[in-house]
């Protein structure tokens, strides 16, 4: 039921936007007005939500650290699972930030015969969040050049790099199919799994169908229904330069 909820809450979206462009032609709210409520409503709400963390009661440190903790000059502490200077804690910041080193660590419980509770090692979610997330932030640069004028010197190296097979015309980016793969694994792990589909709620599911809706498209612009790329750069530059042309 959950899934069926997002599925039809997205798809009430993309039909309202559809009447909305090609029916009544409301191009200046769908491109303009929308897009600008939706950049702030992200800002505004990090911006709360890192003022209700602030002002949360932290009576304590309370450590989340695995490893030995710095004490007698003879046992050999973690620097970077039990960090205690500035270096160890930037470290172990960037292998959590850029390499989900906690996930990493990901274990399942199952019973066997017996029965016996037995636990092991589970990396497929950290691979597949690795795979969405990386690709993501890749696609993400590479669309600066439609936000930029002139196109910043990494975004051609990226698009190089990401195309390095050469494979199909126009060339297919890597990424592309990475990122469908990824979230198509993340959204089927609720669905096998009966445990985390049974805990799985509708605010699970849409983040997953969005994902994967704007994905599609995407891919559906470049290989298959060619669109103004001139025309989308200049509505991206003008609604950069809060100046925008419809």
């Amino acid at each position: 039921m959950n899934i069926l909820f997002s599925l039809f809450a997205l798809l009430v979206i993309i039909v309202l936007a559809i009447i909305g462009v090609e029916v009544a032609n409301l191009h200046f709210i769908f491109g303009v007005i929308i897009p600008y409520v939706a950049i702030a409503t992200f800002l505004i709400g990090i911006i709360l939500q890192v003022i209700k963390w602030a002002k949360s009661p932290v009576p304590f440190r309370i450590p989340t650290v695995a490893g030995q903790q710095k004490s007698l000059p003879w046992i050999k502490n973690s620097r970077l699972e039990s960090p205690h200077t500035t270096l160890g804690v930037i470290g172990r910041m960037i292998l959590e930030v850029f390499l989900f080193r906690s996930l990493f660590r990901n274990t399942k419980a199952e019973l066997k015969n017996g029965p016996t509770l037995v636990y092991g090692s589970s990396k497929y979610l950290w691979l597949g969040a690795l795979a969405f997330h990386w690709s993501f932030l890749i696609i993400f640069l590479r669309h600066f050049r439609y936000f930029t004028e002139p196109v910043p010197v990494f975004v051609p190296f990226i698009q190089n790099l990401d195309g390095f097979f050469q494979i199909g015309v126009p060339i297919i980016y890597l990424t592309d199919v990475v990122i469908v793969v990824a979230l198509s694994f993340l959204f089927l792990r609720r669905i096998i799994d009966p445990k985390l589909r049974y805990f799985s709620l509708a605010s699970d599911y849409f983040p997953l169908f969005l994902l994967l809706s704007i994905a599609i498209t995407g891919i559906l612009m470049r290989y298959f229904t060619k669109v103004d790329i001139v025309g989308i750069k200049e509505l991206a530059m003008g609604l950069f330069s809060f100046q925008p042309v419809v």
